[in-house]
């Protein structure tokens, strides 16, 4: 079950925002896309619990297809996002599975693949995270990062077959600091912990918190930085 951390600071959805646009069919997904097609590398930004349509979400999308990628975030919760006040949380989760998600992000990474894109990395978030680290366990993708992950145990990141970065929070209870060191024992890849930070805190923060937005800079600085590594 996912901690109480996943379904804090939700965000105001706005089916309208960011620059790029929104099909509504990439890889058999509705998505928002950022980015030109002729980029040689693609980033795929896969949701928390909230969805495609927040807007730091795509915020950060946009600033990742200006580091050169086409950028695809798939809205793999089918346009029912969580909302804050459902009755049931267990319900929720159990009505949109990370695993069925990532049966659905196969055939979006194979319509990057028919535009030409040749590397292609992926980025999830909490509820998202757990779809990211089976792509990069069955090869689909060649770089992965994690942040503030939910789902994810040991033994999947035993199975990743990529490059995989893990930013983790110092006050999370779906993915506590000791789980974050297990992964990066386990990896011998980079990992960190980002102190005074709650889970979530990448995606979901206040523009007036001056420490979170720059918690929340240095994260996105860590994920770019990683697939400039391993995607160009």
């Amino acid at each position: 079950m996912a901690s109480s951390h996943c379904f804090q600071n939700p965000p105001e959805l706005d089916p309208a925002c960011g620059r790029g646009k929104v099909v509504e069919d990439f890889g058999g997904q509705k998505a928002y896309v950022a980015g030109s097609v002729e980029a040689k590398a693609a980033v795929v930004l896969i949701s928390d619990a909230f969805g495609f349509e927040a807007p730091k979400l795509r915020e950060i999308a946009d600033k990742v297809a200006l580091s050169g990628y086409f950028v695809v975030v798939p809205d793999f919760l089918h346009g029912d996002p969580y909302a804050v006040g459902h009755p049931n949380p267990l319900q929720w989760l159990q009505s949109h599975d990370p695993e069925k998600a990532f049966e659905e992000a196969k055939p979006v990474i194979a319509a990057l693949k028919e535009k030409g894109i040749s590397t292609i990395g992926a980025a999830g978030y909490c509820w998202g995270a757990k779809i990211v680290v089976e792509l990069a366990k069955a090869r689909e993708i060649q770089a992965a990062v994690m942040s503030h992950p939910s789902f994810v145990t040991v033994d999947d990141i035993k199975e990743v077959k990529c490059p995989i970065c893990v930013l983790g929070a110092e006050t999370d209870q779906f993915s506590p600091q000791e789980l974050v060191k297990q992964f990066e024992q386990v990896l011998s890849e980079n990992s960190q912990i980002f102190p005074g930070v709650t889970h979530g805190w990448a995606v979901r923060y206040s523009d007036d918190d001056e420490a979170a937005v720059k918690s929340a800079e240095e994260a996105f600085a860590d994920m770019t930085g990683w697939f400039d590594k391993y995607l160009k």
